[in-house]
């Protein structure tokens, strides 16, 4: 009998797991020992926050990011087909989404191997709640191209799709670039265009807000080094 392949979701920054996750993926989590993982210290981290006593030693870790070959990839789901139980973790939220371990789960449901999702959070769905853009129509697109030019062209056009199509706009940047990301939106968008910026999102720390560009442009937020989601959406 085959076993199954449970998505685990980590927190999204230091925070209490029991204000973030249900008890129940603790309970199931503790009784795996193979996990697929973008990188095993994150991975040990949150293991020993979830028990103190987890039996890291005993556990089996497979390496999972953008290093790792198709190949390997096809190697990780072994154990399930020994009867094991798997736990896929990503480095913050939820796996599979925005993540490589889409990967897994296609080629799990590809062998027919039962895929459990737990509960967890997502930024991108928590800032999507708290932007007040639409819910029924939007699209994540991930990191925007670094080059000045060409990303000025690209916010063009997910401005079009938000105003022509009614679509949210959701994207990213790497930490660091925080503040340019948004110097770009500001330079580049019409001025009633609307900007949801979320950082930080379920820590202590945490900051959503909408306003247009206009009104952005009169005072901005200190974003670096804090994950942040960017949204745009029709003024």
């Amino acid at each position: 009998m085959n076993g199954t392949i449970y998505l685990i979701p980590t927190t999204l920054g230091e925070c209490d797991l029991s204000s973030i996750l249900p008890e129940k993926n603790n309970i199931i989590t503790r009784k795996i020992r193979h996990f697929i993982v973008e990188d095993v210290r994150t991975a040990r981290r949150f293991l020993r926050k979830v028990d103190r006593e987890f039996p890291i030693d005993d556990c089996t870790f497979f390496i999972l990011n953008q290093h790792t070959t198709a190949e390997e990839i096809t190697t990780f789901l072994a154990p399930i087909s020994q009867g094991n139980d798997m736990g896929v973790l990503s480095e913050a939220g939820c796996p599979a989404v925005a993540d490589p371990g889409a990967d897994i789960v296609n080629m799990a449901q590809q062998k027919n191997y039962t895929v459990v999702p737990l509960v967890g959070p997502s930024s991108i769905l928590l800032a999507l709640m708290g932007s007040g853009f639409n819910g029924q129509s939007f699209a994540f697109v991930g990191y925007l191209p670094i080059d000045g030019s060409e990303r000025g062209k690209a916010l063009k056009k997910l401005e079009n799709r938000a105003f022509n199509e009614s679509q949210t706009q959701l994207f990213i940047e790497t930490p660091y670039r925080n503040m340019k990301m948004l110097e770009d939106i500001l330079k580049h968008c019409q001025p009633n265009t609307r900007l949801c910026i979320a950082a930080d999102i379920t820590l202590d720390t945490e900051f959503i807000k909408t306003k247009t560009v206009k009104e952005w442009q009169k005072s901005l937020p200190d974003l670096m080094k804090r994950p942040c989601i960017f949204g745009i959406y029709k003024g």
